[in-house]
């Protein structure tokens, strides 16, 4: 499933983060996203492929 992620956007993931927030706001997008963590602040690199697999929903940024 392909989805459409903009920088700034917030994706909602399946499991949730040890902190117990499971939406994480896009910082950089390409080949690999970084994620930060909108609990505790922590942030990630994830593959696209690995990303798109895990991604239960996308809340534009204008949406929150």
């Amino acid at each position: 499933m392909k989805f459409d992620i903009q920088l700034n956007d917030i994706v909602e993931l399946k499991k949730e983060h040890p902190c117990g927030s499971d939406k994480w706001r896009v910082l950089r997008t390409g080949a690999d996203f970084r994620l930060e963590c909108l609990g505790c602040g922590h942030k990630i690199m994830l593959d696209r492929n690995v990303l798109f697999k895990k991604i239960k929903n996308v809340l534009k940024e204008n949406q929150n």
